[in-house]
């Protein structure tokens, strides 16, 4: 199935409603790192009972992997982003009220769901318009400015004396107007979201497909790996400075945002790197210095700088695989691969800081700058992997 490459005048509303759900994505995932210790608090538990938070989420991912191609061929993709907004929404909002922990466990999976849906459906239509990589790496630069306002807004209220729950309201704030922006979309029938799909195999036998290309599936396990590096710095370095290493709790707040002020700037940037360098020398390079400034988080623990500097190494691998699906895939396979692809890395997101979660509970939190230097070597392991094909 594939998305009709006719465009309308307004085309650009299209675009500014992708690029603000991967804010309102953004804002979710990046302030959890920071409200982290206010959770642990509140509810009385330890690192590993809280990575149970982060595998509730992997019920909705699976679900977001198996049926993205099938919504959106379906619904179209405003509809089917609709329900991803009002999933979030709801989530967040769970997550702000419940005196449960069960209950925000559970909730896990509406996050999961709404995350997996808007990740696989705006890369989809943002790969299967652009002309270069400059869309796409703006898409995600917007995903970091959410990242980096999560911690951002979380540090300011909680240093302002906010309870933590309030702070996901604001949270569920920014979810909402995604649900807004597509209503208008779906009332005025905006043609580059609500047009129909041709497609030309059934989305289970394109799945099927995609499982058969050793390239995407290799992609599709590197992006697991990299968002749960990205999601295990995010999540896990405000705690690792403060409570592991003693660093004053605004120094570590405002560094989480440093660290995706990094991520951001890189992804404004990707287009021109990928323009000097070609694509696959930009993943190389950017794994390189990944490698470099994760060794000197882990050697170094007093020095803060690295993190911004490990944003800036992440920027340009996840959004320059996602650009290059066009070129590995014939047009029909396209959706179904991103989808495969972005909800496999939204598992990745999940898992991974579970993992890091039960070894700092046995071991401590410094086994944590530890773990990612060897997930940065994975990578560049697994990208040497995908380019013998």
């Amino acid at each position: 199935m594939v998305f009709s490459k006719r465009r309308t005048d307004a085309s650009w509303i299209g675009i500014v409603l992708a690029f603000y759900s991967f804010i309102a994505i953004g804002i979710a995932e990046g302030g959890l790192g920071v409200l982290l210790p206010s959770i642990l608090k509140t509810f009385q538990l330890n690192p590993a009972s809280i990575t149970f938070l982060f595998l509730s989420q992997i019920t909705g991912y699976v679900i977001a992997a198996l049926n993205s191609g099938a919504l959106v061929s379906h619904l179209g993709l405003a509809r089917m982003i609709l329900l991803a907004a009002i999933s979030l929404t709801s989530a967040l909002s769970i997550y702000a009220s419940t005196t449960h922990w069960s209950m925000m466990v559970a909730s896990g999976t509406l996050l999961g769901i709404g995350i997996g849906l808007i990740d696989a459906g705006m890369n989809t239509f943002i790969a299967s318009n652009q002309q270069n990589a400059n869309q796409m790496g703006f898409l995600h630069a917007f995903y970091g400015i959410g990242a980096l306002l999560g911690p951002a807004i979380a540090t300011t209220l909680l240093e302002a004396q906010v309870n933590w729950r309030y702070v996901y309201l604001v949270f569920a704030s920014f979810a909402g107007l995604v649900i807004v922006g597509m209503i208008w979309a779906i009332v005025h029938h905006y043609r580059p979201l609500t047009q129909r799909i041709e497609a030309t195999a059934s989305a289970r036998s394109n799945l099927r497909m995609i499982f058969r290309t050793p390239t995407i599936v290799l992609s599709a396990l590197l992006l697991a790996v990299y968002v749960g590096t990205e999601a295990s710095i995010g999540n896990w370095s405000y705690t690792v400075q403060t409570v592991d290493r003693g660093t004053v709790t605004w120094l570590a707040g405002y560094s989480v945002s440093g660290y995706w002020a990094g991520l951001t700037l890189g992804r404004f940037s990707m287009g021109q790197m990928v323009r000097w360098f070609g694509a696959i020398r930009t993943i190389i390079y950017s794994l390189g210095l990944l490698l470099f400034s994760a060794g000197v988080w882990w050697l170094f623990p007093m020095q803060l700088w690295s993190l911004f500097v490990m944003g800036f190494a992440l920027a340009a691998i996840f959004p320059t695989v996602i650009w290059l699906v066009p070129q590995r895939v014939e047009a029909a396979l396209v959706p179904s691969a991103i989808g495969l692809m972005t909800s496999t890395a939204s598992l990745g997101a999940a898992t991974i800081p579970t993992l890091l979660g039960w070894l700092a509970n046995q071991t401590g939190l410094g086994i944590i700058p530890m773990v990612i230097v060897g997930l940065a070597v994975f990578m560049i392991v697994l990208h040497h992997w995908i380019n013998q094909f």
